[in-house]
């Protein structure tokens, strides 16, 4: 059995109607549009605005003078030495010169004179702060013995002995400046360089060696 389609089905034989339709009333919506603008344009009053006319003043260029420059100075004039040309017969030239003459050189400048550097002497007499005797003079004096001979020839006096007591406080190179005899002399020495102490002298900040004298007392009880 063939199959047939219906008309009511068959869209092919709609579609142009259909396009036809729908071009004829998008046509009439377009003029109706139309006609409407042009009448709401004749409604509208345009109102005109009166532009502002500015006039343009034109300035006058004030002619500049121009000052002409001033003269240039006169340059100022330098003196020139006269450098005179010596000809050749002003030159007093020695042709003739002797070779095996002797040259006259100059003697040699005498050396510097060495700076003198102040010798520091083997001991001072007087220093900033003498050596001090450590125990004082009486407690010398106790460590000292009577000789036994002076004691029997009731000898008695003050025995004066100078010493030099070096940078570290030891006593060295003693003298009797003034003894009594009978071995006094001889037990001040002793006394002086194996029981005395000493805290050495400064000079300038430092120890050094002083030269000084102390007394030995010998009295019979």
């Amino acid at each position: 059995m063939a199959l047939r389609k219906s008309p009511k089905a068959d869209l092919k034989r709609t579609y142009g109607f259909f396009v036809q339709v729908g071009m004829i009333a998008s046509l009439l919506l377009l003029i109706l549009a139309f006609n409407a603008n042009l009448e709401r344009g004749d409604a509208m009053e345009i109102e005109q605005v009166e532009q502002e006319v500015v006039q343009m003043e034109e300035i006058l260029q004030t002619e500049q003078i121009q000052k002409p420059p001033p003269p240039p100075r006169p340059p100022v004039p330098v003196e020139v030495p006269n450098d005179e040309i010596l000809d050749d017969d002003d030159l007093d030239l020695d042709a003739s010169l002797d070779l095996d003459a002797p040259i006259n050189v100059p003697p040699p400048p005498p050396p510097p004179e060495e700076e003198e550097i102040e010798e520091e002497p083997e001991f001072f007499d007087i220093v900033e702060q003498d050596p001090e005797l450590i125990g004082g003079i009486p407690g010398l004096q106790a460590k000292a013995r009577y000789p036994e001979i002076a004691r029997k020839a009731n000898v008695e006096g003050r025995v004066i002995v100078q010493f030099i007591v070096d940078e570290n406080g030891n006593v060295r190179e003693p003298t009797i400046l003034r003894g009594i005899g009978g071995g006094c002399d001889q037990e001040a020495i002793r006394v002086i360089m194996e029981e005395a102490e000493f805290i050495p002298g400064r000079q300038r900040g430092r120890a050094v060696p002083v030269r000084m004298s102390l007394p030995i007392v010998f009295k019979l009880r």
